[in-house]
């Protein structure tokens, strides 16, 4: 069985050093996913991914990838929505994990706001990123890679038939 791989959308995220960290304490992958070119450490364990110029390029390589046992770090909610579906646990920078639970509410909430900014009824956007939002996002991706460690521990091994 693989071990569970890091997804970042890359382009607008606050915590790309503390995820190199995080990944290298566990021993993870990551692969980090941008549009275009971006630096990342020289590690073995990181990968970078120019997925492409189009619109949702990044998005849909990661959307692609990702799957029951990986972990996608994005505060793009469709992106959220696609990759909860598929089974990955999702975070956002800030610490907020996307659940099959909340994931349509906060899908329904982020079209609302999209449409209300439109038609000029709203005119601001998400609170800025805070300190507490990075010692949020540190526990919940430790807490996210602990429990899927824990849950591949005790899965029954395949049939080596």
């Amino acid at each position: 069985m693989n071990p569970p791989r890091i997804y970042v959308d890359a382009d607008a995220c606050p915590v790309k050093d503390e995820i190199y960290k995080v990944a290298s304490r566990h021993g993870l992958p990551v692969s980090v996913v941008a549009g275009s070119f971006i630096r990342v450490p020289q590690d073995p364990l990181i990968e970078r991914i120019a997925a492409g110029a189009g619109m949702d390029a990044a998005d849909d390589w990661i959307a692609e990838h990702a799957g029951k046992g990986d972990i996608v770090i994005t505060s793009d909610i469709p992106l959220a929505s696609r990759c909860v579906k598929s089974g990955a646990d999702v975070i956002a920078p800030n610490g907020k994990p996307f659940t099959e639970q909340s994931i349509g509410m906060t899908l329904a909430v982020r079209n609302l706001m999209t449409d209300l900014r439109s038609s000029g009824e709203v005119t601001g956007g998400p609170r800025s990123f805070a300190p507490r939002d990075r010692s949020a996002f540190l526990s919940a991706l430790d807490q996210t890679i602990r429990r899927i460690q824990r849950q591949r521990a005790q899965a029954p091994a395949p049939n080596q038939n």
